[in-house]
């Protein structure tokens, strides 16, 4: 039989002869009946205070594993934010490298059209001072032989008259010549 107080008060016991106060006995079985009752009270506090301690702990437990969640969550997501970053910063510097890997490959390609150009100029300075020489040659040998003419020329008409001077022949400098005209 489960024991309540009501179990308690109610108890009966056989009765003897020479047995225990009546009245004493009851009074033990009340205090005995209060007892239980308040021990049976505590007992149910207790069973409400523990449950909602268990409560509590699983609400802690839920918060915990999010909390849990929620900080793997943004390690992750660091660690990612981490990588894009890292790949970004490579991506820029094999761009950046690119960049200046061709500014010089067109440095080298500028440099190279000028020293090509400047050696065709040289090229056509050369020419143009040829032609430049051979034309005054041409003429200086045009110029002596029209000279020639009058030292020719004159020499006819000097042998008639005595008293002219003899025509000088010019000294022509070709190199001289050229290097004033440029």
């Amino acid at each position: 039989m489960k024991l309540s107080s009501v179990n308690i008060r109610q108890q009966e016991f056989k009765k003897v002869l020479k047995g225990y106060d009546k009245e004493e006995v009851h009074t033990f079985l009340d205090n005995v009946a209060l007892e239980y009752d308040a021990v049976a009270k505590e007992n149910e506090q207790l069973k409400h205070d523990l449950e909602e301690a268990y409560e509590k702990i699983n609400h802690y437990k839920e918060i915990e594993q999010s909390l849990q969640d929620t900080l793997l969550k943004a390690q992750e997501s660091t660690g990612k934010s981490i990588e894009a970053a890292k790949k970004q910063v490579q991506m820029m510097i094999k761009d950046a490298e690119l960049k200046s890997q061709q500014i010089m490959d067109k440095s080298k390609e500028s440099a190279d059209e000028i020293r090509i150009s400047v050696i065709k100029l040289r090229e056509e300075r050369n020419l143009i001072i040829a032609k430049l020489k051979a034309m005054v040659n041409s003429q200086a040998n045009l110029f002596e032989v029209k000279i020639e003419n009058a030292v020719s020329e004159k020499d006819k008409i000097s042998k008639e008259s005595a008293d002219e001077e003899p025509i000088k022949r010019p000294d022509l400098d070709i190199n001289n010549i050229v290097n004033r005209i440029i």
